[in-house]
């Protein structure tokens, strides 16, 4: 039996056992997504980083260059916080550091903290990411990243889509408010994710600053079979 435990926002972390549990690191829009594309088209390793300057201090290092702060890519880094950057070869072969609003800090964090296994989680590989944690059947923590500390509706839904996908390959435990209204509130959008996510504040957010296209490749269904995981340091094909 699995247990199953959501944290709503990486301000309640410290509430939470993460030691041996493994932890699915949640920021569907849009660096957890960024992640898992970029290890599917190629991509070396994915370094989540805290601040800008130590990203660009691993330039050095051969790394490419990411960086986004408020939805926005900031000036001098090769790259932004959107999948379409690490697709048609662009990362492939490479290694990127990533530092982002809210999710590369999650996964720092957690790291931190003893976790059994730390996995970056995306709609993208829905199914792939169940199919892992129901068959390893360990505890799992789901961590969403929210928008600087506060709760958000994308992650808490990818919560939700999840827990209902490990729950279909096996009997699972859930003791957990958090876990609960997730998944509830995946079953009232999950017939339009898109439509039900348009009025959140960060989809409107994205959309000013005309990331349309991301926000619905973002909330694709299992389009790779790809597991992302920490690896040491690093986010890596598991």
């Amino acid at each position: 039996m699995i247990t199953i435990e959501v944290v709503l926002s990486p301000a309640l972390l410290h509430l939470t056992k993460v030691k041996d549990t493994n932890v699915v690191v949640i920021d569907i829009l849009r660096a957890t997504s960024t992640i898992c594309t970029a290890i599917h088209h190629g991509a070396i390793a994915v370094r989540a980083v805290a601040s800008p300057a130590e990203t660009l201090d691993l330039k050095s290092d051969n790394y490419l260059t990411a960086a986004e702060r408020d939805g926005q890519k900031l000036e001098g880094f090769d790259m932004g916080n959107s999948p379409f950057e690490c697709m048609e070869g662009r990362v492939e072969g490479k290694k990127i550091a990533l530092t982002t609003t809210n999710g590369t800090k999650c996964i720092e964090a957690v790291a931190n903290a003893g976790a059994r296994n730390v996995f970056a989680g995306s709609f993208l590989n829905l199914e792939a990411m169940a199919d892992y944690l129901a068959k390893d059947g360990a505890p799992v923590v789901m961590l969403c990243a929210g928008w600087k500390d506060s709760f958000n509706l994308e992650d808490t839904l990818f919560a939700g889509a999840l827990i209902e996908a490990i729950s279909q390959r096996g009997e699972t435990f859930v003791d957990c408010d958090a876990a609960l209204m997730s998944e509830d509130l995946y079953k009232i959008a999950k017939s339009d994710l898109v439509g039900y996510l348009k009025k959140s504040s960060h989809y409107r957010r994205l959309s000013h600053l005309h990331h349309e296209e991301d926000m619905v490749y973002c909330l694709q269904h299992s389009v790779f079979e790809t597991i992302t995981g920490l690896v040491e340091t690093e986010m890596k094909k598991i």
